[in-house]
């Protein structure tokens, strides 16, 4: 009896969250209609997002590339099919292994940062004196940061995928003497309209994700600062989670859609 108690209990926390994520992003698409448009703090939160996770993605970018060519070359070596090098990293790079490491890195550093910056903000009881003073504070913090999310986190990703071919270049040049240009030939005779265009659109749907999970856990952070904490830990976890169910879903999409 205890344990199908506690069953119960954790599914219906589950099913009530989804459905309150659910009306929280409802909300979110009726402000983000309505006039006035925040832009000044939209560009804002986009340089935030964009300016402070550069350099992590950057730096995870290149150690991918560097470790994706250093240990798949030695096994290509064997069969003879080094060649295949540029096309088979950059094919993997751009599919998948670019935009889900990148979208994990952005949901850590993005989606704790805005669960805390939020759960602070209402701890301290800062949103409801924004509404005291005639403030929508729905559309000037949430709506902000999710659309900066779901702008900047495509082009954290185009980055990332970007450094990362680079890293991968490096390996290539000091191993096989492959030349910039040759390289970078390989990669894009390989590539297709079906490796981009997918690959694109779902990076939108990782940084509304981040950008909508980290929201919803500050907005709704309760019991003090030790709530300010769970909020930022719950918004990774969260946000991680549905990263691999968005991608999942993406690549079964793709796979109807584009025949990949």
């Amino acid at each position: 009896m205890p344990t199908t108690y506690f069953q119960r209990s954790g599914l219906r926390r589950y099913l009530n969250e989804t459905g309150e994520v659910w009306l929280f992003a409802q909300r979110f698409f009726r402000e983000a209609v309505r006039r006035p448009f925040e832009w000044r703090e939209l560009l804002n939160q986009c340089f935030i997002v964009g300016n402070q996770s550069l350099f992590l993605v950057g730096m995870t970018g290149l150690i991918m590339g560097l470790v994706l060519t250093l240990q798949t070359r030695p096994t290509m070596e064997d069969f003879g099919a080094e060649a295949y090098m540029p096309a088979m990293v950059g094919v993997s790079i751009i599919r998948e292994i670019g935009p889900v490491i990148v979208a994990l890195i952005c949901a850590g550093k993005i989606g704790s940062s805005i669960g805390a910056e939020l759960g602070s903000m209402k701890v301290t009881e800062q949103i409801a004196a924004m509404e005291v003073s005639g403030t929508n504070p729905f559309k000037y913090l949430v709506v902000t940061r999710i659309l900066a999310t779901t702008l900047m986190v495509p082009l954290l990703v185009i980055f990332g995928d970007a450094v990362a071919l680079f890293g991968s270049y490096l390996v290539e040049h000091m191993k096989g003497d492959v030349s910039f240009q040759l390289f970078f030939n390989k990669v894009f005779r390989q590539l297709s309209f079906s490796d981009l265009v997918p690959a694109t659109i779902k990076t939108f749907f990782f940084g509304f994700a981040i950008g909508l999970i980290g929201c919803y856990k500050g907005y709704h952070s309760r019991k003090g600062t030790a709530g300010v904490g769970r909020a930022a830990n719950t918004a990774v976890v969260v946000a991680s989670m549905l990263l691999f169910v968005l991608d999942f879903i993406a690549v079964l999409v793709a796979d109807i859609f584009f025949d990949l």
